[in-house]
Order: structure tokens, then C-alpha cells, then sequence
């Protein structure tokens, strides 16, 4: 994950003070409803997460819900999970839904073993390990028939054995590899707000979220990073959205058009895969093709997001300071 140093906030004092506040939104404060950690114990009425604030706990009620590949039982949970717990409008003592072990595969397949694929995310993060099981192989190959090096893949799993075992597709596959990919044409003229889809991603891979403190992040990846404003590798192309050019440290407005959850995130990393596909989101109707932002686990759950769904469609505002 990107840092935002002090060369950010300085720039974005400095065009405060040249266009006014408005211009550069202070970000949103974390989500209070939103807790990520290891799971230390779980019961039937209670889970014990080791988070970076200490052991915290959590009750549930009839109606909490639980994620570990597909819809499970408390008692599935197990010690040493990762967990992302939703937190009831009552109150942080409440849990209204958690995920356990919950991954994500996004890129380009480079080699394929039986059922075992490894996949490349791009712009320097390490390659994945990712294994299809036979009960969930037919859902994948339906949206993703062509599981072969050069082709993009996308899927939603559980962390299991140091891979991601793959439950449901999050996108449909393009019908051909990256490397074919039409030529776009010219994006019309930016305006302002921008429509599509925000995605997710985990900046700390699933590794001590209590510890590491990528895990906590709040923020999204941007997937047309100015190379001036970024230190890492962004190997960004095309996006099929009108996307302005952005530094890390920027504070975008994302709305969640499904929830009509709104926040104001920082740019916190690079998002260059998301400009491969121009895909849609299938929830709520969403009509905009292309990803926005990829949001990190902890804001896209805060703004309303399931991670098993893997996408919500979004409207995207950038501020004139920004650009």
C-alpha cells in the first residue's frame, strides 16, 4: 500500500488555500461499524477478535449473518480467521454479518496445473496461487470458460493453505486475452462525476490483519495513477471510463448508488487492473461499464458492500483540486 506522506498533505493544504476547502474534502472518518482482526474465540453468541485496539467482542442476534465461502454458522468460524464483522446501527457491540477468510483473485492467468491457476495482479504485487475446487468449478467456467494464460480472471474465495480456493466469479471474462483487447476508442470529454463500479481488494493479502496495518486501511486504489504522483508500478491502460489522472494522497467522493452510502477516500494505491476490463456490476441495476475504484475490505463493507458480491455500481465525483 502506498503511503501518503507529508508531500501529500502539504499539496492538498496548498490548493485549499488557492481554490478554497471545497476544492480538497477532508476524507471520512473509518467507518465505527466496520472491525477487522483474527478470530481468538467464537461461541454461539459471542465472537473475540484480536484487533489493533486489543480483544474485542462482539454479540450477535437472530438475524446476524455469517460468511466463510457461502453462508455459514457461527460455530464454522474458527480461531486464527480473519475476520471483517459489520456492526449494527445500534451500536459496535453488535455484529449484523461477518466474513471469515474472505479473498480475492484479480488478473491475468499466467500458467495453469489441473485445477490450479496462477494469476498475476500486476503492477509488482506477487503472483497468486489460485485452485478451483470441483463443487464450484462449474459456476467459474461459466463466466470464465477460458482458463488459460493471457486470459483475465476475477473470482471471490476463501483464503485456505496459503491460495485463494475460488466460490463465485465476481466479473464476467472477456472473450479474449488481455493482449488482444480492441483498441478503445477516445473517452468523451471528463466532466466531473464519473459512472461505474467500485470494486475490492485486500492492501494486507489476508496476513494479521490485527498486526498489519494496511488491513485497517481506509481508501481506495485508482486505476489511472499519475506516474509523477506514485512511487510503485502502475502498468495502467486504457479504461473504458473517462478517468482523470490522479496522485496518491487525492480525495475522491464515491457513492454507493445501491445503498446511496457516500464517502470521501483517499487514493492510497494503484489500481492498474481495474483499467483492463469494462465490465458491469449486476447489482441493482447499474448500467455504467468500467471500474472506478477499488476499494479497500473495511470501505467497501462500510459504504454497504458484500464482499461475496465482489462489486456495487458507484458514482465517482472528482474535485477540481484534484485534477
Amino acid at each position: 500500500m502506498s503511503v501518503i506522506t507529508d508531500k501529500h498533505r502539504s499539496r492538498a493544504r496548498f490548493t485549499a488555500a488557492l481554490l478554497g476547502p471545497a476544492a480538497v474534502p477532508e476524507p471520512t472518518p473509518p467507518s465505527t461499524r466496520v472491525a477487522r482482526g483474527v478470530v481468538v474465540d467464537a461461541t454461539s453468541d459471542m465472537l473475540c477478535l484480536a484487533t489493533p485496539a486489543g480483544e474485542e467482542r462482539f454479540l450477535y442476534e437472530r438475524v446476524t449473518s455469517f460468511w466463510r465461502g457461502g453462508e455459514a454458522q457461527a460455530s464454522e468460524l474458527r480461531p486464527g480467521d480473519d475476520a471483517v464483522v459489520l456492526c449494527s446501527h445500534d451500536g459496535r457491540l453488535v455484529a449484523e454479518r461477518v466474513w471469515a477468510q474472505a479473498a480475492r483473485a484479480t488478473g491475468v492467468i499466467t500458467a495453469r496445473h489441473d485445477d490450479t491457476l496462477e494469476i498475476d495482479p500486476g503492477h509488482g504485487r506477487p503472483r497468486l496461487t489460485v485452485v478451483i475446487p470441483y463443487r464450484t468449478s462449474g459456476r467459474i467456467t461459466v463466466r470464465h470458460p477460458r482458463l488459460e494464460p493471457g486470459y483475465l480472471f476475477d473470482a471471490v474465495g476463501v483464503w485456505r493453505e496459503g491460495a485463494v480456493w475460488t466460490v463465485r466469479p465476481a466479473t464476467t471474462q472477456p472473450p479474449y486475452p488481455l493482449a488482444a483487447t480492441p483498441r478503445r476508442p477516445p473517452a468523451q470529454r471528463y466532466s466531473g462525476t464519473l459512472n461505474g463500479i467500485a470494486t475490492w481488494y485486500d492492501p494486507a493479502w489476508g496476513r494479521a490483519p490485527h498486526l498489519d496495518p494496511r488491513a485497517q486501511a481506509t481508501g481506495l486504489a485508482y486505476p489511472a495513477i499519475d506516474r509523477a504522483g506514485h512511487t510503485g508500478e502502475c502498468d495502467r491502460r486504457t479504461s473504458c471510463v473517462p478517468l482523470p489522472l490522479l496522485s496518491t494522497g487525492a480525495v475522491v467522493s464515491l457513492r454507493n448508488d445501491c445503498t446511496r452510502a457516500s464517502a470521501a477516500l483517499p487514493v492510497i494505491d494503484c489500481a492498474a487492473a481495474d483499467s483492463w476490463p469494462c465490465d458491469l456490476c449486476p447489482a441493482c441495476g447499474g448500467q455504467g461499464a468500467g471500474r472506478l475504484a477499488s476499494l479497500t475490505m473495511t470501505s467497501f463493507v462500510a459504504l454497504g458492500g458484500r464482499l461475496e458480491d465482489g462489486c456495487f455500481n458507484a458514482t465517482v465525483t472528482v474535485h477540481n483540486g484534484e485534477v
